[in-house]
């Protein structure tokens, strides 16, 4: 694709919010957005440029609204779709209830075909371009996952889980099959187009210490993949641990004793955390998925978001379906905004966009080439609709200032705002056609 270029407001992060608002994001009232072959290559104000595009650039116009960078989800289980919203339970009880038996359906290819192309639907009807994702055990399920993500041209993290204990049978690998199906996955998808590949052990109780052994050699034989697991989430799994590791100090000495801490590591939810474990993440680099809406759901716990910013620890925010109860980052950042409130603490609805923009692109080591619209990134972006509900337009009306009109984006809407979203430039959601069809 060449040539195009996107007009409206335009508004993207430089900076974070929480080292100071001032200067930390750039907003043109009317913008222009130039994109030639999947790159930005000119954004400012728009009357100047479009007297200088060639006659042949296509300009899209989008009066009214807004440009974002496309959302950033860091923690997400693609195979749970069919199961979210499912009735709560605790952790523990709602993996053996509902995700371990939703799971072993993704031995097939087609199933997890079909799932993905689902998926990555709604994941775009609600403005988000780039995920860490979960496939299942079966190598089948990333196969799956990537044949989707790639025939749409998306930035995508995906990774077989790791699971050779505590599971139900049609769910269990061992260390060495893990091994070899994630050599294999690694070497056929990992840097292949905008795709990349996470190592993915499911937990700490689900995997041996030979199964984490192995997924530290995966990591050092193929230096550039990620990590991703879950830490601290709830505290009857926080004892469960305790009594499979018992030489360890604790969950996280479990990960740091395999080797598994590095500046793309991810690790999920960190609820219940020591002050020494936030120090250990901020040495190692790590980041940090904040999933409120299925702490939430779960009843899991409070997320110290505070105490992490202190510590200087990237974090980005997960939608975590299928225990998170909506793909919708402006829906997740929401309930971020309550956690936070209930926890005493504040994040301010600039803060939560940032983190599922910049902030999450910055959290999975992709803000080189996504995140916001300097030149030469990559064009992944969402239009968002300020007046996409008769009460949104409503509030509109009194809003004084930017952050004001951001505000009741982000705290009011949900996959209705998301008008159009657009990946390496290309438009592969747009909700009017979407509508009509």
């Amino acid at each position: 694709m060449i040539g195009e270029a996107f007009r409206g407001g335009i508004f993207h992060f430089l900076s974070d919010p929480k080292d100071g608002v001032t200067g930390c994001y750039e907003f043109f009232e009317d913008g222009l957005l130039v994109v030639e072959n999947g790159r930005i290559t000119q954004l400012g104000d728009a009357e100047p440029l479009v007297d200088e595009l060639d006659i042949s650039v296509r300009i899209h116009e989008y009066a009214g609204k807004i440009i974002c960078p496309g959302f950033v989800d860091t923690h997400v289980h693609y195979p749970q779709l069919a199961i979210i919203a499912s009735y709560g339970e605790s952790l523990l009880d709602w993996l053996e209830c509902y995700a371990f038996d939703e799971e072993k359906k993704f031995d097939d290819a087609d199933h997890s075909l079909t799932t993905a192309n689902h998926f990555l639907d709604e994941l775009l009807r609600c403005g988000t371009t780039t995920a860490q994702v979960f496939g299942t055990v079966h190598p089948e399920s990333v196969e799956g996952f990537f044949t989707a993500a790639e025939q749409r041209d998306l930035r995508m993290i995906c990774g077989k889980v790791l699971m050779d204990r505590n599971g139900p049978l049609g769910l269990l690998d061992t260390p060495e099959t893990s091994y070899i199906d994630s050599k294999n996955l690694i070497e056929r998808w990992h840097g292949r187009g905008r795709l990349r590949y996470a190592v993915s052990p499911r937990f700490a109780p689900t995997s041996t210490p030979d199964q984490l052994a192995t997924a530290c050699q995966l990591l050092r034989e193929y230096p550039g993949t990620h990590l991703q697991t879950h830490l601290s989430e709830d505290k009857e799994e926080i004892n469960w641990v305790k009594s499979l590791f018992p030489s360890c100090k604790n969950y996280l000495d479990v990960y740091k004793r395999a080797g598994l801490l590095g500046k793309r590591s991810t690790f999920a939810h960190c609820l219940h955390l020591t002050e020494a474990d936030w120090e250990i993440l901020q040495d190692e680099r790590c980041s940090v998925a904040f999933c409120p809406s299925s702490n939430l759901f779960l009843g899991s716990g409070l997320f110290d978001l505070p105490r992490l910013q202190f510590a200087d620890v990237k974090v980005g925010i997960g939608t975590d379906v299928g225990a998170g109860t909506s793909l919708s980052m402006l829906q997740t950042i929401a309930d971020a905004y309550k956690t936070q409130r209930l926890a005493g603490n504040d994040l301010s609805p600039l803060s939560g966009l940032y983190m599922a923009t910049l902030g999450g692109a910055k959290s999975l080591d992709c803000d080189a080439d996504i995140g916001n619209f300097k030149i030469g990134k990559e064009a992944d972006f969402t239009v968002l609709d300020p007046e996409s509900t008769p009460l949104m337009s409503y509030r509109m009306q009194n809003c004084k200032s930017l952050e004001e009109r951001l505000a009741v984006i982000v705290l009011l809407g949900d996959d209705r705002a998301i008008s159009a979203t657009y990946a390496n430039g290309h438009c592969v959601h747009d909700r009017d056609i979407d509508e009509e069809s």
